[in-house]
């Protein structure tokens, strides 16, 4: 059974009328595998984003924003506000997985959707299929249109027999499933949804797409329109729905009254594993960490570290661009605040942003992170990031050299054994090891 606290800032008027009419509508636009370095804003010399970048433009771009590595994760993150070790899954959550999020978790979906939201999911679920009660629509969602895992699992680069599917609501309605115009389909269903949203009720719409994870599909409308090949094509008709579903919010007459949150679930699939270099996929398929060292599946910044920005017309002054440390666990805890919706009373590990996102505060609330992959590999507290993954320490001063390319462990024992510390508590709390220790 779930228990709950009040969020305070709506001890006094839960339930009012008035409380109902200050609650934003919240989109959240969730591209898959998309790189820190592949939006323009971020830097990519021919990929063209115009749409990602004005979102960033009217809002805040965050440059130290960090996730799970990779997909279950850092959903996990968004819609529990927790790290994975605290969620007891119970198995996998891809084909043939019969594990998925327990009954004990209170999802963004169903903390929004009980404080008097409207709740719409569109594309990649990952969190749970084999039992209905997993699926989008027992945990909070009053509808889902999309697919219950990843694209590729599917012969030759996933060994099952589960046919990859599209589901509407707790049924699979389509199959076999053509992936090309996908990011087309849920972007209509999207712009339908705001279309068609409650005048009485606030709207969350959470879209997830299924790209640009491999194997790369793009409609005819955008293959070969690109300076970058398939995966620019992709990346810009992404971008095109971005245009597509903001332009919806415009046309609705509530883009000033909705809170935007895009960011990708994880860096990009530059160190693909054989199984995927195979079947027309190619290595250059992958998209770009930019400067920063790793990519997907691995704890260093190019996995965990992805775009992201926030538009919140009223609240956060359009083009502020910020370093500070922000964690996805964090939109969790915004997005409850700003709905005035029930927590429960587990632990969480996301921190109101909300006077940080306002400019009340310059600093972000968080101060630290841990980078999960199973065990416990990495943490970040302050200016400072140990790696114990390889077996010795691995010490990144994250200011002067957030590309991590200078091991400093040798010359700062005592913060080496000081992170080390901070390590071993998180760990023995949530129920791992500590790698490399």
């Amino acid at each position: 059974m779930r228990s709950f606290v009040l969020a305070p800032a709506i001890c006094m008027i839960l339930g009012l009328s008035a409380h109902a009419a200050e609650q934003p509508n919240v989109l959240i636009l969730f591209t898959d595998d998309m790189g820190y370095g592949d939006p323009s804003c971020y830097g990519h010399p021919r990929i063209r984003t115009p749409y990602i970048d004005r979102l960033a433009s009217e809002g805040i771009r965050l440059t130290s924003f960090v996730t799970g590595s990779w997909c279950v994760p850092s959903r996990t993150q968004l819609l529990t506000g927790r790290y994975m070790p605290r969620v007891k899954f119970n198995g996998g959550t891809g084909s043939d997985g019969t594990g998925g999020l327990p009954d004990s978790e209170w999802t963004l979906a169903e903390a929004l959707q009980d404080a008097g939201y409207s709740t719409h999911m569109i594309g990649k679920w990952h969190l749970g299929y084999k039992q209905k009660k997993f699926l989008p629509v027992n945990q909070g969602f009053d509808t889902w249109f999309g697919l219950p895992y990843s694209n590729d699992y599917i012969r030759p680069w996933v060994q099952t027999d589960e046919p990859l599917g599209l589901y509407r609501g707790e049924e699979m309605v389509e199959h076999p499933l053509e992936q090309d115009p996908l990011t087309q389909r849920y972007t209509a269903e999207a712009v339908q949804i705001i279309e068609q949203a409650p005048e009485d009720r606030p709207l969350l719409l959470y879209l997830a797409y299924a790209m640009p994870h491999l194997p790369l599909h793009v409609s005819d409308k955008f293959r070969g329109k690109s300076q970058a090949g398939l995966y620019g094509d992709v990346i810009e008709e992404l971008d095109w729905s971005v245009g597509q579903v903001l332009a919806a919010l415009e046309k609705k007459g509530i883009a000033d009254q909705t809170l935007v949150f895009f960011a990708s679930d994880n860096g990009p699939w530059i160190d693909m594993p054989p199984r995927m270099q195979q079947a027309g996929n190619e290595l250059w398929h992958a998209g770009s960490s930019g400067p920063l060292r790793g990519s997907k599946g691995t704890t260093y910044e190019g996995g965990p570290r992805v775009p992201a920005m926030l538009r919140w017309p009223g609240k956060i002054e359009p083009g502020r661009v910020s370093p500070e440390l922000v964690g996805m666990p964090d939109i969790y805890r915004t997005l409850l605040a700003a709905a005035g919706a029930r927590r429960p009373d587990h632990p969480l590990d996301g921190h109101d942003l909300t006077p940080f996102l306002s400019g009340e505060t310059e600093t972000s609330p968080r101060t630290e992170y841990f980078y999960f992959r199973g065990r416990l590999e990495a943490v970040r507290v302050g200016e400072w990031k140990l790696r114990t993954v390889s077996g010795q320490p691995e010490l990144f001063h994250m200011v002067t050299d957030p590309f991590e390319r200078i091991n400093r462990a040798a010359g700062e024992p005592k913060q080496v054994e000081r992170l080390k510390a901070r390590m071993q508590e998180m760990a023995k709390e949530v129920g791992v090891q500590v790698t490399g220790l």
